[in-house]
């Protein structure tokens, strides 16, 4: 696996001396993909050159102690020289063997949000709430933009549906795990009895398209104007701002009010569209991997039950990786890091093994 390691660190030196080039600079798109690359290649160098480094001293150790004539405690220091070097070259040969695995090009992108009620009425419709104030803060906690494309709001401030896009840094690299079906347990206010009732809420996180990846020919849409309606059907505003796009060779609807300008509702739907288009033509492609091998986590579908969320117990569990956590008010405040990194370990040691098995 590391036979690419001295082509990489070759080409991460190259990159470093055309990001001081003047003409490089001026050109922003070649600018832009070179700083990319160089993001993408830094993890990978740094940690090749403590290998190197870790190499050399385990070479160093081991050539004193094959010359001899070493006094004892010189010999146990370089023994115990020799040692460490072994444990630092396995350990980083581990961590390179991750950095090596093949990026999800999506990784880098924003990401589409989508959040819908399943079973269970209005209790789904507040756990709706629920999660998208999560994953609000959790985005705040790490300094991404949140911004509300549709919202279909119920009485008692919970979402049939809602739809928003987060904008930043490796935001699909570590929201794509929240895919899926969502189940919470808890009693609802209007429970008389005490019972514990269980609803769901359905979490689908798209990465954003960029326009010229999905081309759309405008006579496959058919555009509907109709007034934006708050809860109960009560009008926001008098005018047809609202919109509805149909995708006449898929079928696919989206639906957006959010804003009192139509242009501005038919700009957020299009986003919407262009990246359920792209997820649809990703499961196209990923469809013959995923009938091979079907990934323990990141599958990103819908029909299952990834998590629980146990109010009376105060418990949260990940039923993909078997991980409970009990930081409950924490999470639901956002602080998912704990449970993300639990995924993405996971999952790149799902993958490993994968790459070991074809070997």
């Amino acid at each position: 696996m590391f036979d690419n390691l001295a082509v990489f660190e070759q080409r991460y030196e190259e990159i470093n001396e055309k990001l001081y080039d003047p003409e490089v600079v001026s050109d922003q798109k070649t600018y832009a993909d070179l700083m990319k690359e160089h993001k993408n290649l830094t993890p990978i160098v740094e940690k090749y050159q403590e290998y190197k480094k870790a190499d050399e001293t385990y070479r160093e150790a081991k050539g004193l102690l094959g010359e001899g004539g070493l006094d004892k405690d010189f010999k146990e220091m370089v023994e115990q020289e020799l040692a460490d070097a072994k444990n630092d070259l396995e350990a980083i040969s581990e961590e390179l063997k991750i950095l090596l695995l093949p990026r999800d090009p999506n990784d880098d992108r924003n990401v589409i949000v989508e959040i819908r009620g399943g079973a269970g009425g209005e209790e789904a419709a507040l756990f709706s709430g629920v999660l998208f104030r999560m994953y609000s803060m959790y985005a705040e906690s790490r300094g991404w933009k949140v911004e509300t494309l549709n919202a279909n709001e119920t009485e008692l401030g919970g979402y049939k549906e809602i739809s928003f896009m987060i904008t930043g840094d490796g935001a699909y690299s570590r929201l794509k795990y929240e895919s899926g079906v969502h189940r919470v347990q808890r009693v609802p206010e209007t429970e008389t009895q005490g019972r514990v009732h269980t609803s769901t809420a359905t979490v689908a996180v798209l990465p954003e398209a960029d326009d010229v990846e999905i081309e759309i020919n405008p006579a496959d849409l058919q555009i509907d104007t109709y007034r934006a309606s708050g809860a109960g059907g009560q009008h926001v505003n008098k005018t047809e701002s609202a919109i509805r796009i149909t995708h006449l060779p898929t079928g696919l609807i989206v639906e957006c009010q959010d804003e009192r300008s139509q242009f501005k509702n038919k700009d957020k739907a299009m986003k919407i569209l262009r990246s359920r288009l792209y997820e649809t033509e990703q499961a196209k492609q990923n469809a013959e991997f995923a009938a091979e091998r079907r990934s323990q986590v990141g599958t990103g579908d819908r029909s299952e039950r990834i998590r629980t969320y146990n109010y009376p117990q105060g418990r949260i569990t990940d039923h993909r990786i078997g991980l409970t956590v009990y930081k409950f008010d924490d999470m639901l405040n956002g602080s998912l890091d704990e449970m993300i990194d639990a995924l993405i370990t996971a999952d790149r040691a799902a993958k490993l093994q994968d790459t070991i098995d074809k070997q």
